[in-house]
């Protein structure tokens, strides 16, 4: 099977398929998958633009509404997760997933799928501490605040999906890795997406070419401070064969360079998009976790201060939802129209914004027995109102939210370095996305594998942890990798450069000193917005 894999696709539709339509012609066949890795900018109409966290004049309709309108139709199947520049209030309709056009499918805020065989799941948005333990409370019409909170990962989300097995896998992380581990073989996650980056999967890859390409990366690359922490759990987990992330504009392969690959399938399993019986389960279980509040909270654990923190699917519960869903786990193909689409000669600028109940999500819910998040948003706020208590949820400051800074992060996903590649905001739209804080925090939670250096890998994660004795770090020189060495935990591995890398235990970092803080930059991206002003130039 041929699938071909986007980054940022920044609503540009058109052209994406124009390129697969070229990449058919030159290589040997047709291409039967697509898959995109966030900022995929599902823009119906100008209300959708409006809840785009982007300046105004970045804000550009694009080529989405097309597919939307019916006018024109994906010619592959098309999957996605989100990013941080999205129409938050058309993926808010489907937070478990659901189409946005025929035959384009969103992955949900977390969600795992199958097609022909192959195992496909993706986390969407970008990883910001302050907001990693709240709940999904933000919903239109959205304030400056939420405009940007909405697209920040949640701990609910890692957790159903950390719910899944462990598995024997020879990992490749497309663009990034490959180890090999050996564990239980339970479902095993054939491709994983999310938008930012792995924190430390730098150290993997050819790590001088890309601070050569990208040089404003080097403070973040040192203090490995760069990229998601939640999904460096997800990654040791989950343990996918391929895993795909976009966010930072930049080819980075510790394998190939090209787009499109060749993935094994089951040749025997039906050519359209299947339900994964595993994480429905996982919903089903997980469904009395859902939180629609602001206020922080934390993930059950083995601590003896809940009643279950196990939510893995057994071989019972699976057949429960099996039983559920008639042993019909095909994707429906109920796509339907729910906010008036673009008309190009007919312009809408006061198109209002409304919270939307996606019929889809509706059906999914009462098939399988669980919550809508946007009706149970709708319900807290109608309670909130009647008892006169309701107050904005842009009170709950996204960055003073009381955490302690010891325990969680400060931003991980955000640049400290002038990138070009990133979107500029203007200073009326300022916060903790357009203003990025340049010092490097000691505390900040990271994987460095290295031998001799220890470092916390999230505190609000695991404390102490076992780097594998085969997640070896390749050559700044080359694009060279441990594939093929069979190291086991505990044992040394051959770095290539006649030394032996023994297990490292990574272990909490404390009394450390923070460095003194710099200046705070801003970010652009005017290599995806074509054009920028003369004042921003400077």
């Amino acid at each position: 099977m041929r699938v071909a894999v986007a980054g940022c696709c920044h609503g540009e539709l058109d052209k994406i398929y124009e390129t697969l339509a070229l990449a058919e012609r030159r290589g040997p066949g047709q291409i039967d998958l697509l898959l995109c890795c966030g900022d995929f900018q599902a823009v119906r109409n100008e209300a959708d633009l409006r809840c785009m966290a982007v300046p105004a004049k970045y804000r550009h309709m694009q080529t989405f509404y097309r597919y939307y309108s019916g006018e024109k139709k994906a010619p592959v199947l098309t999957i996605f997760i989100g990013g941080n520049h999205e129409a938050s209030n058309h993926l808010q309709e489907l937070p478990y997933g659901g189409w946005v056009a025929p035959n384009i499918y969103y992955l949900g805020l977390a969600g795992v799928v199958k097609y022909r065989g192959v195992r496909i799941g993706g986390i969407s948005g970008i990883f910001k501490s302050h907001d990693y333990r709240k709940g999904h409370f933000e919903c239109p019409p959205y304030t400056p605040a939420t405009i940007r909170s909405i697209y920040h990962v949640r701990n609910i989300e890692v957790y159903k999906l950390k719910q899944g097995g462990d598995c024997f896998r020879l990992i490749c992380f497309r663009s990034f890795l490959s180890f090999l581990s050996p564990l239980k073989l339970k479902q095993p996650m054939d491709i994983f997406l999310s938008h930012d980056w792995p924190r430390s999967i730098y150290h993997y890859g050819n790590k001088k070419q890309l601070l050569k390409t990208k040089s404003f990366f080097r403070q973040e690359v040192e203090n490995n401070t760069l990229g998601s922490p939640a999904a460096s759990e997800l990654l040791e987990h989950l343990k996918p064969a391929y895993w795909f992330s976009a966010h930072l504009h930049v080819k980075f392969a510790a394998l190939m360079q090209h787009q499109v690959i060749e993935i094994e399938h089951d040749p025997s399993a039906p050519d359209y998009l299947e339900y994964d019986i595993e994480w429905l389960t996982i919903l089903r279980a997980t469904n009395d976790l859902i939180n629609v509040t602001g206020r922080l909270w934390n993930m059950p654990e083995n601590n003896g201060l809940h009643t279950r923190w196990d939510y893995t699917a057994t071989e019972e519960a699976m057949n429960e939802v099996l039983e559920k869903l008639n042993h019909d786990l095909k994707v429906p193909c109920n796509f339907s129209v729910t906010a008036a689409c673009y008309d190009p000669s007919k312009p809408q600028t006061q198109v209002q914004l409304v919270h939307r109940i996606n019929p889809q999500t509706t059906e999914f819910c009462a098939q399988l027995g669980i919550t809508d998040i946007n009706v149970r948003l709708q319900k807290a706020k109608e309670e909130q109102q009647l008892c006169g208590e309701y107050e904005e949820q842009d009170d709950v400051e996204s960055n003073n939210s009381g955490e302690d800074p010891s325990e969680y992060n400060t931003d991980t996903s955000a640049l400290s370095s002038i990138n070009p590649d990133e979107i500029m905001l203007d200073e009326e739209e300022e916060d903790e996305d357009s203003l990025v804080s340049a010092h490097s925090d000691m505390n900040t939670p990271s994987v460095e594998p290295s031998s001799d250096q220890a470092s916390d890998f999230s505190g609000s994660f695991s404390d102490v942890r076992i780097l594998p004795g085969s997640m070896a770090v390749s050559s700044d020189d080359t694009l060279g990798s441990p594939l093929g060495r069979e190291g086991k935990p505990g044992e040394a591995v051959d770095s290539g450069d006649g030394k032996d890398l023994p297990e490292v235990t990574l272990k909490r970092l404390s009394d450390e000193h923070e460095p003194e803080p710099r200046k705070k930059i801003k970010r652009r991206n005017q290599a995806i917005y074509a054009a920028v002003d003369d004042d921003d130039a400077a």
